[in-house]
């Protein structure tokens, strides 16, 4: 073989292997690329998951307790995470078991209140259940004096999966939704069930 051919045997070599390195190098680099991808989806699966039982944020505008909403006008977010348990409790003026539990909510909130915030929310509105003027006059009528609103719109009753009425919410301090109890909710296990929240608020 002549000098000339084992030169070129030699350089087409020389380009192969660096050929391959040039491939294994893009392999290990998309393989990387990969993988990250995989870690960025299971991350984000894993922050879903963790806000999946987050309250969900809605509108409202007040009949009273504007000083702890925050104003006439108030979003839910406003109260939640901060480290202080908050009680949803949806109802309407019309409902008779809204009527029956809310003279007992409002003796929680007088023993407790301080470490809690409560929150009543009329969706008479959008129920055929009341109407604005109704939940006014009930505020005054049971002397409710715990803070008081009216929905913007009915999105939080899908949000929340309102079904009946009335439904009250427990959020912890964090904002996560630790329990939703439909229906009547008797003075005692409700004080119970804000006790325990007020607890783990403390720890």
């Amino acid at each position: 073989m002549s000098e000339r051919a084992k030169r070129r045997r030699a350089g087409s070599r020389a380009a192969q292997a660096e050929r391959g390195k040039t491939g294994g190098r893009a392999f290990l680099l998309g393989g990387i690329a990969v993988a990250l991808a995989a870690v960025a989806l299971l991350g984000a699966g894993l922050v879903g998951a963790a806000r999946a039982d987050q309250a969900p944020d809605f509108g409202m505008v007040a009949y009273q307790g504007e000083a702890t909403l925050g104003g006439p006008e108030a979003r839910l977010h406003d109260l939640i995470g901060d480290g202080t348990p908050v009680v949803v409790n949806f109802w309407a003026s019309s409902c008779p078991p809204c009527r029956e539990e809310m003279p007992g909510f409002q003796r929680v909130h007088d023993d407790l209140g301080d470490a809690f915030h409560l929150v009543g929310v009329d969706v008479g509105a959008f129920t055929g259940l009341g109407s604005q003027a109704g939940a006014r006059d009930f505020l005054v009528e049971y002397a409710i004096d715990y803070p008081a609103a009216y929905l913007l719109d009915d999105g939080a009753l899908r949000d929340y999966e309102v079904r009946s009425m009335p439904t009250t919410v427990f959020i912890d301090g964090s904002g996560r939704i630790v329990d939703k109890h439909t229906g009547y909710l008797a003075e005692a296990p409700f004080r119970e069930q804000v006790e325990a929240l007020i607890e783990g608020a403390g720890t």
